[in-house]
């Protein structure tokens, strides 16, 4: 009671450690003390009268004087480790939070530059249309309006999932299909249980906009452009593959790649760890794979 009193009330010159060691000192030697006295009934002297009570006083006295200091000292160790250890936790908790702040940073960057890059791409490609006097041009034009009247409150989503990449990758390829009808051929399968997945906004967009501006428009044949998305099992968790494979004019060794690109490994590091990976490799006989590979619990 004494240890316990002395940390809530102490004076402020003092430190409360000391305080509560100077109260279970000073509370031994007088607990004991008032033990004697309700023996003899408040008859003090009684009790100094008698050696056998004083020294039996004594003794009583340091033995709790000993084992109140010890429990006070282990007590206060004990006190001391555990706000260590709640500061150490409150330390990794605000570490982990400006991590996870400056990773929504970067992710906002990212995606800033690339959501300009697609809009551009798109509206030359209608620009286009109009300066050639194709009578394609208002009806594609009307389906960009519809696209960008769907997509536009994705863009911004911080809860995107695969789900919604899927419905804005069917949007575009369906609008580019209408720019080169003979042109373009393309097919999307997303397995059912990664719809729900959390996904990179406009990742796998930027992935099939490269396919047709890279691949299947510079190509006088055009091509076909395949999505797939699927899980394969492993010894150390499931991995989750992404793929954008197009039958176009391929990957020039020339060639630097786009902002878009650029920016998505970087994005995909963010969303899951430094183990998510892009690969890009050339389709035989011709055309180009993009494959996304990382765990959904990174």
């Amino acid at each position: 009671i004494a240890f316990t009193l002395a940390g809530v009330w102490h004076p402020s010159w003092l430190p409360r450690w000391v305080t509560q060691v100077l109260a279970v000192a000073f509370a031994a030697p007088l607990a004991t003390l008032a033990i004697y006295v309700l023996k003899v009934d408040g008859d003090l002297p009684a009790f100094f009268h008698s050696e056998e009570r004083v020294s039996g006083f004594f003794f009583l006295s340091i033995s709790a004087l000993s084992i109140g200091l010890v429990l006070a000292l282990g007590a206060l160790f004990r006190e001391r480790d555990a706000q260590v250890r709640a500061q150490a936790l409150m330390f990794q908790l605000e570490k982990e939070t400006l991590q996870r702040q400056a990773a929504d940073a970067r992710l906002s960057v990212l995606q800033a530059q690339i959501e300009p890059h697609f809009l551009f791409n798109t509206l030359a490609n209608v620009q286009s249309l109009i300066e050639s006097g194709s009578p394609r041009a208002v009806p594609v034009f009307k389906s960009l309006i519809a696209y960008l009247r769907a997509a536009m409150p994705q863009l911004h989503q911080s809860a995107a999932t695969l789900g919604n990449e899927e419905g804005l990758v069917r949007s575009y390829l369906e609008l580019m299909l209408m720019r080169m009808p003979d042109r373009l051929e393309f097919s999307v399968d997303i397995a059912d249980d990664l719809r729900s997945i959390r996904f990179p906004a406009m990742a796998l967009l930027t992935l099939v906009e490269n396919a047709v501006r890279h691949g299947i428009d510079p190509s006088e044949e055009g091509g076909r452009i395949e999505v797939t998305a699927h899980r394969e099992a492993g010894t150390k968790g499931d991995t989750i593959c992404v793929c954008v494979a197009d039958t176009g004019i391929g990957m020039s060794e020339t060639a630097v790649p786009g902002t878009g690109l650029s920016n998505l490994q970087q994005r995909l590091n963010a969303f899951y760890g430094d183990g998510a990976v892009m690969e890009l490799s050339e389709q035989t006989p011709h055309g180009l794979r993009a494959e996304l590979r990382f765990s959904e619990a990174g």
